[in-house]
């Protein structure tokens, strides 16, 4: 028998502000969010997942995508996402060369995506399933 064991493992990111995060991931994304004892943020995945938002008072945004969401027709979520206050365009053409809309088109090389922030600043993407 082994001690260790991933059943009921789940990730977690910090945010600057926890009253923020809850609205956004509430309201702004839909997604179910459950303030815990401790006064952080329980993210519940519609698969059965779940991840950890925590407020950290000296926090700096990751720099790298924390969070995707695979969608079926990436053109309609991210027009819901504008629609919603989201900003999709993120990232310079330099950078990442894309659509008025913020769509980085894969071209057989990759999946179309367009990443967004979080209030805290942290990086999320919709990409096309």
């Amino acid at each position: 028998m082994t001690a260790f064991t991933a059943e009921g493992a789940f990730s977690g990111f910090s945010v600057d502000d926890i009253d923020a995060a809850e609205q956004f991931y509430g309201s702004a994304l839909g997604l179910d969010v459950q303030r815990n004892a401790m006064g952080f943020l329980d993210l519940r995945l519609p698969n059965g997942g779940s991840i950890l938002i925590y407020a950290k008072p000296n926090h700096e945004p990751a720099s790298f995508t924390i969070l995707n969401f695979p969608v079926p027709d990436i053109d309609a979520a991210v027009d819901e996402l504008i629609s919603r206050g989201v900003t999709t365009k993120i990232y310079s053409d330099a950078e990442f060369p894309s659509d008025d809309r913020g769509i980085v088109r894969g071209d057989g090389r990759g999946p179309d995506i367009a990443w967004f922030r979080d209030p805290a600043g942290n990086v999320l993407a919709v990409l096309q399933a």
